[in-house]
């Protein structure tokens, strides 16, 4: 009876963490959005949030914050940023509740400083790290101008009191909020909100005293998981966090050089060639220096990253000024004065002397560390007279990078904090609390008489342990007789090991693709599997070759799909990366690459019972170079004989390949590679492919032009 309750009582079960959790958001959602309304300068988006943490526990008080910042994100996509805060703060309130700080006013008025703490103080570090303070349109952005009127407090310490006062009142308020709530609600109410997800019969106060009696020789499972999980994640973290650090380092000075570049040409174009010796002779009495001063005094105020933007004629003893003007807009030398050579520049004289194009360069000189960009400037005879050139602060760089490094810290934070919950939460209901009950029916019915261990064993029954994975087993096998149990174990052995051998078979492709060296394998893998899934998807529809094509064949095309290029591993660097046409003997060495690709495949299949979609992608690395008239390679296959996949295919590889700039060759136009395409129907591709391939060409386009989106943003 007591297991046909439990069972009843299931779906409940499952559904109330949601339910609560979803009453939680909209509490906070609820709040946040009526300070907004009335124009109130308090966030209150932590109600629901420390009632969950108080009523559910770590876990559902997490979660809740961590949805609201993303369903805040609709107002602001920043708010993201915000999430570990929220996460802190629902870690903090359920650690404060569970040590009945909640209990009485004077103790819950304690905690107020803490919450204050994290969404003020630690708030406002956040904000400076990621935005660096301003005095933009916040809700403490009116107290924190108050403050700077006094003339006695900086920018930064100004938003730093702000931020803390205001967040201290609206903590205030929440927290009492939240008492008053946990005092109304009766303990009858408060103990089925526990947000808990039993998968047995619920463990009795009784029988927890009983548990908690039992001594742990070393350390207890939880913690030990929780160890564990936290241990993974920071290594993992530290190790994604310095690979991305240093990505985006190398990507910030690129784009920041791209900025010095463009600003430089700007600087140049405003500079009259022919009449550099009258602004090195007359300077300011010269009207057309007015004229220029005033560009590049405007070129500063439109780039901010700008630190100085000057003009110098390279002679012999050194660098003669015609301009020379900082990011104040005030002149730093005037025209004709020289300025020597600086040793940073050393490496470069030479060809600024002859008036050649240098590369931006990092340079830690006079003026300090600087990333700068030096344009010629040519005479109406095309000869070079000067150079105009810009300075971009590397500290400026520097902010950015600490920028980034801060928004993937509190990313990271967040995350982390939930899924550390998470894995203790599923710990316990799924493992610990199931451990603890058999352990403690086991130990009574070790102890038991044997008239007295019918009594065990239907206690044992009455658990009704179900969480559906080796616990479960574990459980069952209690129950039965040890011939079975064994039976069992050798059972779950067996499917360990195929599930290890197809592991590993992935893990081999995979470690074979990364390394690969091909440097747009990335991004083509991802354009090429989102072509040939299109060109699949409209030959289903319109019934073509409905015999082969269907969904599954459709999955299992596009998983493959990534597949097809992967015997370039065997190609050296030198030919996969040549910038210029192949010689025939470096050509015969890249179609290798497909009769390469066959076979890792194939090694891969060996490795397995059931290949899946690795028999599809053997096929797709084999024969994707094939062409329809039968001039292709490696087999020399035409039409029919080609697999369809391979047709398919071949077209989104070709239009990839003409789309994207190479080491040999720059980019085609999409309208230049469906002409060039088109010229290969009946030739190198299929036909019918083909006529599917010109009747979608929007939808083509629009995929080609979403796949370049998502690949600038994530680079």
């Amino acid at each position: 009876m007591v297991g046909d309750n439990f069972r009843k009582s299931r779906l409940w079960a499952v559904l109330k963490p949601f339910i609560g959790i979803a009453a939680a958001v909209g509490l906070n959602i609820f709040f946040n959005r009526m300070m907004g309304r009335f124009h109130i300068p308090l966030f209150m988006d932590n109600v629901g949030t420390l009632l969950a943490a108080a009523l559910g526990g770590y876990l559902p008080g997490i979660l809740t914050g961590y949805l609201t910042n993303f369903i805040n994100m609709t107002a602001d996509v920043e708010n993201v940023y915000y999430a570990s805060l929220s996460v802190l703060i629902a870690t903090a309130g359920a650690f404060f509740y569970k040590r009945g700080m909640f209990d009485k006013l004077w103790k819950t008025i304690l905690t107020i400083p803490v919450f204050a703490f994290i969404g003020g103080a630690l708030g406002s570090l956040l904000t400076y790290c990621i935005y660096g303070f301003g005095m933009g349109e916040g809700i403490s952005a009116p107290f924190a101008r108050a403050l700077l009127e006094k003339g006695t407090l900086s920018v930064f310490t100004a938003q730093l009191i702000s931020d803390v006062v205001i967040d201290l009142i609206d903590k205030t308020i929440n927290v009492l909020i939240v008492f008053v709530i946990l005092k109304i609600i009766p303990d009858k109410v408060k103990n089925p909100m526990g947000l808990s997800c039993w998968q047995q019969r619920p463990i009795t106060q009784a029988d927890r005293v009983k548990i908690d009696k039992n001594k742990i020789r070393g350390m207890s499972l939880g913690t030990k998981i929780s160890i564990v999980v936290a241990f993974v994640m920071i290594v993992i973290a530290f190790v994604t966090t310095s690979i991305s650090c240093v990505f985006y380092h190398s990507f910030a000075i690129e784009q920041f050089s791209e900025t010095g570049v463009r600003t430089a040409q700007l600087a140049a174009s405003v500079i009259d060639g022919d009449r550099v010796d009258e602004y090195l002779e007359q300077g300011k009495d010269y009207g057309g220096y007015r004229d220029a001063v005033m560009h590049l005094k405007n070129l500063l105020s439109t780039t901010p990253e700008l630190e100085y933007v000057y003009a110098y004629r390279i002679e012999n003893d050194g660098c003669h000024v015609l301009f020379d003007l900082g990011s104040d807009g005030l002149e730093r030398s005037k025209p004709g004065d020289m300025i020597p050579f600086d040793e940073s520049f050393a490496p470069y004289l030479n060809k600024l002397k002859r008036g050649e194009n240098i590369d931006s360069i990092v340079t830690d000189a006079t003026y300090g560390r600087l990333l700068t960009n030096y344009e010629p400037v040519y005479n109406s005879k095309g000869k070079c007279v000067c150079y105009a050139a810009t300075d971009i602060s590397m500290a400026a760089i520097r902010l950015h990078e600490i920028s980034f490094l801060a928004k993937v810290l509190s990313l990271f934070v967040g995350f982390f904090l939930l899924i550390l919950a998470f894995c203790i939460w599923l710990a316990k209901y799924s493992i610990i609390y199931p451990i603890d009950a058999m352990t403690l029916v086991a130990e009574e019915f070790a102890s038991d008489t044997a008239g007295d261990r019918a009594r065990s064993l239907k206690a044992l029954s009455d658990l009704d342990i179900r969480t559906g994975d080796e616990v479960e087993n574990l459980y069952s096998s209690m129950n039965v007789m040890m011939e079975e149990s064994v039976q069992q174990m050798e059972h779950i052995k067996k499917k360990g090991e195929e599930l290890s051998k197809m592991q590993n078979g992935l893990i081999t492709v995979l470690a074979d693709i990364v390394e690969s060296r091909d440097k747009k394998t990335g991004q083509h893998i991802k354009k090429t599997a989102a072509y040939t899934r299109f060109l699949l998807q409209c030959m289903m529809n319109e019934g073509i070759h409905a015999d082969i094509i269907n969904p599954e064949y459709i999955e299992s095309v596009a998983n493959s799909a990534p597949l097809h290029d992967i015997g370039k591993i065997v190609v050296s660097d030198t030919i996969l990366n040549k910038n210029g046409r192949l010689t025939d003997e470096e050509f015969e060495k890249m179609k290798s690459h497909t009769t390469a690709g066959k076979e890792m495949i194939q090694k891969t299949m060996d490795l397995v019972s059931d290949p899946g979609y690795l028999s599809e992608a053997e096929g797709l690395a084999a024969y994707h170079h094939e062409k329809w008239d039968g001039s292709g390679y490696p087999n020399g296959l035409s039409g029919d004989e080609i697999p369809l996949s391979a047709r398919v295919m071949a077209v989104s590889d070709v239009l990839d390949a003409l789309l994207s700039k190479r080491s040999y060759k720059e980019p085609y136009t999409f309208e230049q590679a469906v002409d060039i395409i088109k010229e290969g129907s009946g030739k190198h591709f299929d036909p019918t492919i083909i006529r599917v391939f010109l009747e979608h060409l929007p939808e083509i386009k629009e995929i080609a032009d979403k796949q370049d989106q998502e690949y600038t943003i994530t680079s």
